[in-house]
Order: structure tokens, then C-alpha cells, then sequence
């Protein structure tokens, strides 16, 4: 297999959601056009002359494809330790058995390694990180299924999906709203990734991939398994996040409930586990939650009832969006305020001022995840919060800025070398100790926008 190319973005998705590859912050969907494209509708069919799925999935060129995808998303190891690096130098000899064996229906992955990712409110998220060449088989059966299945599933889903994003969902949110209907039925399901029931998917599989051999490595995938120091534990539900095929076979289960809620005309948008129905009515809205508490109810899933609730539209929040109401009527996104916090207490994390870091070190490690979350919200239509921010933001700097120098002797003499006023520069190296107080007002005027700029500090507005 010759070598070469997540985040595949920096893709504006939503954070905290692996999509494809290990080890990656979630922003995109881990697909990629297959080596030979299957027509179809809704079974996963080959060609005629083309082989089984597994066959096709096998192919040298469908392989290379796969593996420069693997490459790219640069993805942690799995239980056995090996890179990326490593694993390709193994798969130079063992890749033929291993081959033989995907054939044959003999096949044994390894068991994914467990990984728990701290989030902003203090609980974990369970990330399940298989071995790299588990990550490129399942990459290779990705890029032949998803053709096949995804143009089967409800346009009103946007999640882990080739050409569609959170911003989607958010379009088709704020549209619903504009039009009247003020009542949104917000349910996010509890531990879904960790609760899919195997006999469930792999039923509703079947009736979409008539291919044996590529169900029966699924299931396989599924019944892995999870090294947890040292000890595998056996599991009968669940599909970690951290494999490129989980977010396909999760689309694939919920896409029976967005059918439901289609044969019934309403009004709503889903992303991965977050589904927002929109209605006219708080009454019309209890009605549909308890509907949807039956549908999930079927699938072995469970609503989150901590954060799932039927209520005014503008009072929640979606994708890390609210919406409101201004002038003319018109409905327009925000940041939603828990999103909003978390960006500030991640600044004040990469702004700390006892780092021991320089100013340009700084701000490389501000400049990803500024650049990131501006993408990621740049529907946003407030332009007084960004400029608001990038104030803000600024204004840490130049308090930390203030702490390099430290001793008013070293303020006074830097400041005059920026060009500073003599008086300005006297009066900032007066208070050499109140850094925050003292990196305002006259200061602005030096470490002003543009050195800020020449530094390579992004701007959010």
C-alpha cells in the first residue's frame, strides 16, 4: 500500500464528537469517495463483475484511497502501540494474511482502546480508539457503504454526512423558527454512543447491505470490545466514537426515527444524537416528546430528560447556537451562553500568565482554536460580541505582556522603544505590579491592533 494523505477539518462541525478517525477533535465527516461507485437506492449492491462489498472494499486502489484518509487524520494508536508510521511499515508484509483472513470471514480486530476525554462541565466522554489497521479497514468499508446507504437517510439529518454540516442544521433551524413555529421539542439522547443495542443495528443493517461477509465483520467491529488498563472487557451494546465506521452505523439506527417524524410532516433537524422538532404549540410539542420517547424506546435509546425539554425556541440552545429575534422580526443566530463560556475559560487557559511562555508562543497556541471557533460560529449575527471579544482577548495579552516585563524599569524602556509617549510609559511603569488595571487606556495606544496583527493574533470580527 503506497503511503500519502480528521480534523480533517478544522471543519466547523460540533465539538466534542469524534467524527471517523481516533484521537481527533470532531469537526468533519470521516468520508471519502469510494474507488469504484456502486448505483444504488437503498441495498448496498456491486456492480455485476465487481465481486462482494468486501471484494470491492479490498481493492488495491479503494485501499490507498482509505489509507491516505488514515494518514491524513494522523489518528493516536491503539491497543497494540503502533502509529501510523509503524503500522505502515508492518502492513508491508502482513497485509496479505490479514487480507486472506477479511476473506475468509477469520478475521479478529482488536479491541479498541479506552480513552475518556474531559469536557467543559466537569463529566467525561468515553472515546474508544481502535488499532490503525482497524482504522483502515473500516475506512475502506466506509468509502464503499456510505455512497450506497447515505443517499437512503432523511434529508432533515446533517451529522457525520459527505456535504452537510452543523451549519446546516442551524440554517434549517432558525428557518423553521422564522416561519412561526416558536415551540421547539429539544431531546438529546443519554449515552447514545454507548447504549446502541448490536442485535438492533445489525438488523436494520441487513436490510440495507445483502452482503454477508461485510455484516458479519461488522458485527465483528461491534463485539470487539474495550482494553481498559490492561483488561478487555466484552461488550454487547455500544459503538465508540473513535472509528471511522460509528457515525455511519449510528445515522443508520436514527434514521428510522427522522422516517417517522418525515411520514408524519414535521419540522425538525438532527445531528448525530441531538434532534431539534419544531411545532406551533407547547401542547403539540409534549405530544411529540412523548412519541419520541416510545420511537427511541424501540431502539434500546434513551432521552437525556436533564437536557431534553419542549419549550420556547429562543430559550435553547442548538449545536452551540440560540436564536433571536431582531429588528423587522427577522430570526438570527448567536452564541449560545454556555458556548461562549467555555471559549472565554479556554482562553483564560491558553492567556494564563504563568505559562513561562513569550508572546509569540502565545499566540501560535491561541491562533488554531481561535481560527477554529470563529469558523465554527462565524453564523453568529452579533457583530458588537466579537468586537467585544477581540477587546477582551486583547486585553489579557497586554496584562501579560506587562508581566514579561515585569520590573517598571523594563516597562519604561520597552514602551519607549514601541514609541510610547514618555509620559504614558511612566505612568504604566508607575504600576508595574496591577497588570489587568494597567492594560488599558493609554496602553491601547502602543500595543495597539496592528502589533497585535503583526504578532499573527487572528481577529474575530
Amino acid at each position: 500500500m503506497s503511503k500519502a494523505k480528521r480534523q480533517m477539518p478544522d471543519s466547523s462541525g460540533r465539538a466534542g464528537v469524534a467524527h471517523g478517525e481516533a484521537g481527533r477533535d470532531p469537526v468533519s465527516d470521516e468520508a471519502c469517495g469510494p474507488s469504484h461507485e456502486h448505483q444504488g437506492t437503498g441495498s448496498a449492491k456491486p456492480r455485476a463483475g465487481a465481486g462482494s462489498l468486501l471484494e470491492v472494499a479490498l481493492t488495491r486502489e479503494n485501499l490507498q484511497a482509505a489509507w491516505k484518509r488514515v494518514k491524513a487524520n494522523k489518528g493516536a494508536a491503539g491497543v497494540d502501540g503502533l502509529d501510523i508510521e509503524h503500522t505502515h511499515r508492518l502492513l508491508q508484509t502482513t497485509w496479505p494474511q490479514i487480507r486472506q483472513e477479511l476473506l475468509a470471514g477469520k478475521y479478529g480486530p482488536s479491541p479498541v482502546r479506552r480513552v475518556m476525554i474531559p469536557k467543559p462541565d466537569g463529566s467525561q466522554r468515553e472515546l474508544g480508539i481502535p488499532t490503525v489497521t482497524d482504522r483502515l479497514i473500516q475506512q475502506a468499508l466506509l468509502q464503499v457503504l456510505q455512497p450506497l446507504i447515505d443517499p437512503t437517510f432523511s434529508d432533515h439529518s446533517h451529522g457525520f454526512r459527505p456535504g452537510r454540516n452543523a451549519h446546516d442544521a442551524v440554517k434549517a433551524a432558525r428557518a423553521y423558527v422564522q416561519s412561526g413555529k416558536r415551540v421547539v421539542v429539544d431531546v438529546d439522547l443519554a449515552k447514545f454512543f454507548d447504549r446502541v443495542n448490536h442485535d438492533i443495528l445489525m438488523d436494520r443493517l441487513k436490510r440495507r447491505i445483502p452482503d454477508t461477509a461485510v455484516l458479519r465483520l461488522i458485527r465483528a467491529y461491534l463485539n470487539a470490545g474495550i482494553m481498559d488498563g490492561g483488561v478487555k472487557v466484552e461488550r454487547d451494546q455500544g459503538t465508540p466514537q473513535g472509528g471511522p465506521l460509528s457515525p455511519l452505523l449510528a445515522n443508520v439506527l436514527l434514521d428510522e426515527v427522522d422516517k417517522a417524524l418525515e411520514a408524519r410532516g414535521y419540522s425538525f433537524a438532527r445531528y448525530a444524537d441531538d434532534s431539534n422538532v419544531y411545532v406551533g404549540s407547547k401542547r403539540a410539542g409534549e405530544r411529540v416528546m412523548a412519541w419520541l420517547r416510545e420511537l427511541y424506546g424501540k431502539l434500546g435509546l434513551q432521552i437525556n430528560e436533564a437536557k431534553s425539554a419542549v419549550g420556547s425556541a429562543f430559550g435553547r440552545k442548538f449545536l452551540g447556537y440560540e436564536l433571536w429575534v431582531a429588528k423587522g422580526r427577522e430570526v438570527k443566530c448567536k452564541v449560545a451562553q454556555k458556548a461562549m463560556g467555555n471559549f472565554k475559560a479556554r482562553i483564560r487557559q491558553l492567556t494564563s500568565r504563568s505559562g513561562g511562555r513569550s508572546m509569540a508562543q502565545v499566540v501560535q497556541g491561541l491562533r488554531p482554536y481561535l481560527l477554529g471557533w470563529k469558523g465554527y460560529f462565524r453564523m453568529a449575527q452579533t457583530p458588537k460580541v466579537w468586537r467585544e471579544l477581540d477587546e477582551w482577548l486583547r486585553h489579557r495579552l497586554r496584562a501579560l505582556q506587562l508581566k514579561h516585563w515585569k520590573r517598571g524599569t523594563t516597562m519604561y524602556r520597552e514602551l519607549l522603544a514601541l514609541g510610547a509617549r514618555a509620559d504614558v510609559a511612566h505612568r504604566v511603569a508607575a504600576n508595574s505590579r496591577r497588570w489587568w488595571r494597567n492594560s488599558a487606556e493609554g496602553l491601547n495606544a502602543v500595543l495597539d491592533i496592528a502589533w497585535f496583527d503583526r504578532l499573527g493574533l487572528p481577529r474575530l470580527s
